[in-house]
């Protein structure tokens, strides 16, 4: 009898889209094989799951759930591979359940949530639209004590699009307008000393070729380099940002009017970071051809 390692039953995973118990039945009912694995899996209704799992999910939605007392909100991505999938109604349920069961085990991972429940009806619905159907990932943002500041949330009227935010002071309407600018400006820090010291290494680099090959004097250069430095933290620092509802009005000033400071924030973007698949169909329908030549 073979060994089944744990490292075959991810292999298998990964190729088939399969749970690990049923990945781990095969293998071993196959002694080891792994084709024979894939094969019997196929024989046993996973077909479509086992052709899909290979494929590229970066359309989808993005959903969000705030607590009522405003001091805890989780968000999550649901991933498929077209967007007619991502409006499919059994797709919608699937996500809502999803994002119930993200908020209920308020600190399960993405694979915690597959594990309480969310596999079965994965496999289920990939089997029944067809196409590979992921849950990508998961944040939360949560006070411990409600009244140490609130949690909110926007959602762009398509899904493609969800901030989750937590501000310290204000109110759930000052919270919402900004987690709207978020997600309008998609600034990547809250504020100025947040930003990562490699992003500056590489602007600072960046600029500082730019500048040398004007050819003016080195002070000059330094003081062109801090001054575009400066700029893009300006830029990229949601504290530093005009408000998307109030050009003459910045983030930091808004928040200091309604004695608030933000904590923290998430966006997320359908897709955003998943290289997708560019799929040459004449050359793809030339090799079949051939193929059957």
């Amino acid at each position: 009898m073979a060994n089944i390692t744990a490292g075959m039953v991810k292999e298998l995973r990964e190729r088939t889209g399969l749970g690990m118990m049923d990945c781990k039945k095969a293998l071993s009912a196959a002694d080891g094989d792994m084709d024979k694995a894939i094969d019997d899996l196929r024989k046993a209704s996973g077909l479509k799951a086992a052709k899909k799992a290979s494929r590229v999910a970066a359309e989808g939605i993005v959903l969000t759930k705030i607590a009522e007392d405003g001091n805890y909100g989780v968000i999550i991505e649901v991933n498929s591979e077209t967007d007619f999938a991502a409006r499919d109604e059994n797709f919608l349920d699937f996500s809502q359940q999803a994002i119930e069961l993200a908020y209920s085990n308020n600190d399960a991972d993405v694979q915690g949530i597959l594990n309480a429940g969310l596999e079965d009806l994965r496999q289920a619905l990939v089997q029944k639209v067809g196409e590979n159907i992921n849950l990508r990932r998961i944040d939360r943002l949560k006070f411990e004590d409600a009244n140490r500041g609130i949690v909110a949330s926007y959602v762009h009227s398509n899904n493609r699009i969800a901030v989750l935010i937590s501000l310290q002071g204000g109110d759930e309407s000052l919270a919402r307008d900004i987690a709207m600018h978020v997600a309008a400006v998609n600034p990547m820090v809250v504020r100025a000393e947040d930003v990562p010291e490699d992003v500056l290494a590489k602007e600072s680099e960046i600029y500082s070729a730019q500048a040398r090959g004007s050819g003016k004097p080195e002070e000059i250069i330094e003081k062109i380099i801090i001054g575009r430095l400066r700029k893009f933290v300006a830029e990229i620092s949601l504290l530093e940002q005009p408000f998307v509802k109030d050009s003459d009005t910045k983030i930091v000033d808004l928040l200091k009017e309604a004695g608030a400071d933000v904590v923290n924030f998430v966006r997320y973007e359908v897709g955003e970071g998943i290289e997708k698949e560019e799929v040459d169909f004449a050359e793809e329908v030339a090799a079949q051809v051939q193929g059957n030549g």
